[in-house]
C-alpha cells in the first residue's frame, strides 16, 4: 500500500520529487523506490529486431532463399494440363498433343485374364485440367469400359477438371424409341460417362444433336465440316462437277448446309429403307 501511493503522489503532482518523499518517509528502503519519468528511451541490448522475410538482408540463410533457375525450371516443365490417351486410338492422341506441344501422359492400361480391364496412373494428376482421348469405336463396348475406368482414376487421383474426348461417340444412335420397349442407350452411356466423374464431354458430328441434351454435365460438340471444307478447297473442284448427298433423311439438314459452303451446290438424298439392324436399301 506504501508503494502504491507513492507512486501515485509522484504521478499526480510532477513538483513533488522521489528525493523528497524518500526524505519524508525514510521508512521506505531502496528496493521500492520507483522512477516516475521515463527519461530514457528503450534500448535494444541485442540489436533492433528485424524481419528477414520482409527484406532483403543479407544474413538470410542461403538455403532459405528462392532459387530462381530452379523456379523456371519448374514453370518450364510443370504444366496444368494433362493428356491421357486410351488404347482405341493411341496415334490420335499422340497427334494431338504434339499439336499442342505437349508429351502424352503415363498410363499403365493392361486387361486380367478374364478380360477386366485394369487402369493405373503412372503420373501425378493432382489439381491439374487432365483430358482423356478415348473414342468408343468397335469393339465399342470394350473402349466404353475403358473410359469409364480412365475417368474413374483420374477423379480418384483429385484432378480438378476431366473432359472426356470422344471423337466417336458410341451408341449415340440409339437415341430415341421407334419401336415399343426399346431401350435409349445413348441416355444411359451419357448418366454412365457423368457418374464415373467427367465434368466435360467433347464430341465430334454426333448422330443426332438432341444427345447432347443427355448429359447434365456441358458437352462441346465440334463438326468436322472445316476440314473437309478445306480440302475440298484445295483440290478446286468445278462446283458444275460436285453434288452433295444426304444418305438418308435425318441427314439432310447437315447436307444442305455442306452444300451452301460450296457455292450452292446441288443437293441429292438417298430414300433409305432399313428392313433390320445394319441391313439397309
Amino acid at each position: 500500500m506504501a508503494s502504491s501511493s507513492l507512486l501515485w503522489l509522484c504521478s499526480s503532482n510532477p513538483l513533488i520529487s522521489p528525493a523528497t518523499l524518500l526524505k519524508a518517509h525514510p521508512r521506505f528502503s531502496i528496493r521500492h523506490r520507483f522512477r516516475c519519468s521515463l527519461v530514457e528511451p528503450l534500448k535494444f541490448e541485442n540489436g533492433k529486431p528485424h524481419f528477414p522475410l520482409l527484406t532483403s538482408d543479407p544474413a538470410f540463410p542461403t538455403f532459405l532463399s528462392p532459387n530462381s533457375h530452379f523456379q523456371n525450371d519448374i514453370n518450364k516443365h510443370d504444366t496444368r494440363l494433362r493428356i491421357f490417351s486410351g488404347t482405341a486410338n493411341p496415334a490420335l492422341a499422340q497427334e494431338i498433343a504434339c499439336y499442342m506441344g505437349l508429351e502424352l501422359g503415363k498410363i499403365k492400361i493392361k486387361r486380367f485374364a478374364d478380360g477386366e480391364i485394369y487402369v493405373q496412373l503412372q503420373e501425378s494428376v493432382r489439381g491439374c485440367d487432365v483430358f482423356l482421348v478415348q473414342p468408343t469405336c468397335p469393339p465399342a463396348n470394350e473402349n466404353l469400359m475403358e473410359l469409364l475406368i480412365m475417368i474413374d482414376a483420374c477423379r480418384r487421383a483429385s484432378a480438378k477438371n476431366i473432359t472426356a474426348v470422344i471423337p466417336y461417340f458410341g451408341y449415340a444412335r440409339a437415341d430415341r424409341k421407334t419401336q415399343g420397349r426399346e431401350s435409349i442407350a445413348a441416355k444411359l452411356v451419357a448418366n454412365l460417362i457423368t457418374e464415373a466423374g467427367a465434368n466435360r464431354v467433347l464430341a465430334c458430328d454426333l448422330h443426332s444433336g438432341q444427345s447432347m441434351g443427355y448429359f447434365d454435365i456441358p458437352v462441346d460438340h465440334v463438326y468436322g465440316q472445316p476440314v473437309i471444307l478445306d480440302y475440298l478447297a484445295s483440290k478446286t473442284i468445278c462446283s458444275d462437277d460436285l453434288v452433295v448427298v444426304s444418305p438418308d433423311v435425318g441427314g439432310v439438314a447437315r447436307a444442305r448446309a455442306f452444300a451452301k459452303k460450296l457455292s450452292d451446290a446441288p443437293l441429292a438424298i438417298v430414300d433409305k429403307r432399313r428392313h433390320g439392324h445394319n441391313v439397309a436399301e
